[in-house]
């Protein structure tokens, strides 16, 4: 296939590095052609409020509101709300912004008026400006579920941001719905290429391939990753960690493909890493894939745009 013949391209997002490609895709993708599948297992409750973080730093980057050194919430935020909070003796764990808090609000409203999760990311992300088709992946709640060695079970939240990915993590699992929102299973039987973004597999795209009929759909179509492991390392976040506690092994483009079970056609890693990702029935694509800038983003999704057409 060549990239003038690909119309539809679904990419399975979570995460800062998730939707760091995505602006580079809706860059280089023409009109309506990408639909983004997002993780919601992060989402939960906090002062009241309905937090969907995956969904939102995917809203703010592409409206180009988000702080993109940070890579989440808005720039030229400011934290009022959440001194007061501090004062207050209340739960100040999770930055919250001023500007911030009117997504939640909305969103909380919204829901508790009974509209779905899908109608009012749709309203939300209109009126920031974004006209890329984003679904969340279930309308009901999943959440993210962490089994540590030392603490318990914690919800995502509570062991990513609160306790800081400090307790070893012994199983990931989820809880809630299997549902998948409104035309889910839909965009990815109607996609010539299926990408997942350089996200967290545990945490970010696990949750969305455990909704009904997620999988089966992927398997019958041409799917390439961005690797989110460079040089060993995770690019952000405890992916390399969850590697050793969760595998048993070394932190490897090869790991996250296994991971996957097959489901990959095809992945793109960072130059150099290409001996780290030999695995049977998974073509590798290097090059630089470590996003500084919207321009990285945007020529880093242009190739791998290229590389998936050539393997459908």
């Amino acid at each position: 296939m060549k990239m003038a013949d690909v119309k539809r391209v679904v990419c399975l997002s979570g995460g800062v590095g998730g939707a760091r490609l995505l602006h580079g895709l809706a860059r280089a993708l023409p009109g309506n052609s990408l639909t983004v599948i997002v993780n919601t297992g992060d989402d939960f409750e906090h002062w009241g409020l309905h937090i969907a973080p995956d969904l939102d730093t995917v809203m703010y980057t592409l409206s180009g509101l988000g702080h993109e050194a940070r890579g989440w919430g808005l720039a030229e935020e400011s934290f009022g709300a959440l001194d007061m909070v501090k004062r207050y003796g209340g739960d100040d764990w999770f930055a919250l912004g001023d500007r911030d808090l009117g997504t939640h609000l909305m969103r909380t409203q919204a829901l508790r008026r009974g509209e779905t999760l899908s109608a009012v990311t749709e309203r939300l992300f209109t009126g920031l400006g974004v006209h890329t088709r984003v679904l969340p992946m279930a309308d009901e709640l999943c959440q993210t579920m962490i089994d540590t060695e030392n603490e318990g079970t914690l919800p995502f939240q509570q062991w990513f941001v609160k306790r800081r990915t400090i307790p070893v993590v012994k199983r990931v699992w989820y809880k809630g719905t299997r549902k998948p929102a409104p035309g889910v299973i839909e965009s990815i039987a109607q996609a010539d290429l299926c990408l997942f973004g350089p996200s967290n597999p545990y945490v970010s795209v696990d949750p969305i391939l455990t909704m009904e009929g997620v999988r089966e759909a992927l398997e019958k179509k041409t799917v390439v990753a961005l690797s989110p492991i460079v040089g060993g390392r995770a690019v952000k976040g405890p992916l390399a960690e969850m590697i050793r506690s969760l595998e048993g092994e070394d932190p490897t483009p090869a790991a996250i493909i296994r991971h996957y079970k097959g489901l990959l056609t095809g992945m793109v890693v960072e130059n150099g890493d290409e001996p780290f990702a030999a695995v049977s029935n998974c073509q590798i694509l290097g090059t630089q894939t470590v996003m500084n800038s919207r321009e990285d983003s945007f020529q880093l999704a242009t190739k791998m745009l290229e590389f998936a057409a050539q393997l459908a």
